[in-house]
């Protein structure tokens, strides 16, 4: 009689982490146990990808792709051995390539994922569950591209440095994790560092979500300038900040984060945030949202409702508090200002903000010469702001430059001007609201 338990494995992930430039070829192994106190029948083992996967499978000595009724006696264990080749010159194979073989015992259907790296890049990968940690401080070199499979962490105290023209991939739910450490993302107007999913088939181009983000937690003062980030979840996550320091958490310049899934710029639990020349548009939810108190002053930024969400959610949301099922936590908000920002959308209002009041709490709140797409704008809060369409050329197709005429022109406040716009040209002497400033 076979017992009716499932089995156990070495490896829930079997990673290839050698680089092949030329056809290559090296073999890894896991191990299935039996560890009941019966004898247990494997009724199915198959490698997914078929006869077209790059991995080769070796199950007990026998080659195959598919294997029936295997016995494991109580307590023992069988060897699977894989094999991948690939030819990576003159292929464009995928960043990463992934099959699973599939284990089914008493009806149910166990996997161990297969991955190999598939061009020359740097990779970065964790298994939290193994007590797998890619762990990063100093430079990250720019000479080839660097992939993130799972995460790959900035650890407490520790500072990582990216320079201008890294390119840095990231997998299916994959997340660059500073965690209670200083995250430093350098680039310059034109060696800007791009951050995007891994898969770069012309299909995925505009895919939203295809990773999670930038994941900052309790972190050091740390900076972000002149960087692209695409096709997030979340493009960056400030999670709370160090007590121990009173400067920014947070301080990001000269850079556009698009077509996120839900958020561009999520702030939760009291970081504290600077922001000059930051464009965000096209997301799935909000471009901005702060949830449970923050502390941020924004110049000459654009937070635009157009994307997927477009007319349903507006582009900047902001809370002091947060409910769970432990209950409402209220935080305060010492500074929220927008100085010479465009908070604007297709349709619809694109300010909402919900504060509950308690126990003397700061909530400041101030918007200076910022164009704002919201019905009345008259509280005090809102000092020289308008409603006015501000012209955009093409929302359509993400261009976010101005005609003439616009309600940006020459309306921006100079005590809260950057000296470059987001491209690094010079503003006029009247300069504009927002990221871009229109040559005279």
């Amino acid at each position: 009689m076979f017992g009716d338990g499932n089995l156990a494995f070495s490896n829930d992930t079997l990673v290839f982490d050698t680089v092949f430039t030329t056809i290559g070829s090296t073999t890894k192994y896991f191990k299935i146990y039996n560890f009941q106190n019966k004898a247990l029948k494997i009724s199915n083992v198959q490698l997914m990808g078929g006869s077209a996967s790059k991995f080769k499978l070796n199950l007990d000595g026998v080659q195959g792709t598919n294997f029936t009724d295997i016995e494991i006696p109580s307590g023992d264990s069988l060897f699977c051995f894989v094999e991948v080749k690939l030819n990576v010159n003159g292929q464009n194979l995928p960043v990463i390539v992934e099959d699973s073989v599939k284990f089914t015992t008493n009806g149910e259907d166990q996997y161990v994922q297969l991955v190999v790296w598939g061009q020359d890049m740097y990779y970065h990968y964790s298994n939290t569950g193994m007590n797998i940690y890619d762990l990063n401080e100093g430079t990250w070199a720019n000479d080839k591209p660097h992939v993130i499979y799972n995460q790959a962490f900035v650890d407490s105290a520790k500072t990582l440095n990216i320079i201008g023209g890294t390119k840095i991939y990231l997998h299916k739910g994959a997340i660059l994790w500073n965690y209670k450490g200083t995250l430093n993302i350098d680039g310059d107007y034109n060696n800007k560092v791009t951050i995007q999913g891994d898969r770069l088939e012309a299909a995925y181009k505009d895919v939203p979500g295809q990773y999670y983000g930038i994941y900052m937690q309790e972190a050091r003062p740390s900076m972000i300038d002149n960087v692209v980030i695409k096709n997030a979840i979340a493009g960056i996550h400030v999670d709370s900040r160090d007590q121990a320091f009173n400067q920014n958490t947070l301080t990001i310049s000269n850079t556009e984060i698009f077509n996120a899934a839900s958020y561009g710029l999520f702030l939760f639990d009291g970081p504290k945030v600077y922001g000059e020349n930051v464009l965000v548009h096209s997301t799935g939810v909000h471009s901005l949202l702060v949830i449970q108190g923050a502390d941020f002053t924004f110049n000459q930024c654009d937070f635009l409702g157009y994307g997927a969400g477009e007319g349903t959610t507006p582009a900047v949301g902001i809370s002091n508090y947060y409910t769970n099922s432990q209950g409402t936590t209220v935080a305060q908000i010492p500074n929220a200002n927008f100085n010479n920002c465009v908070i604007y959308g297709s349709s619809g209002e694109h300010l909402a903000i919900d504060t509950i009041q308690t126990g003397g709490l700061l909530l400041n709140f101030h918007f200076r010469n910022s164009v704002i797409l919201k019905n009345n704008l008259s509280n005090p809060m809102f000092t020289s702001c308008s409603s006015s369409n501000p012209l955009f050329q093409s929302p359509s197709v993400d261009n976010f430059q101005f005609f003439s005429g616009s309600s940006l022109s020459n309306a921006a406040n100079p005590a809260y001007t950057t000296a470059m716009d987001i491209r690094g040209q010079g503003r006029n002497s009247l300069p504009d609201i927002g990221v871009y400033d229109l040559l005279p």
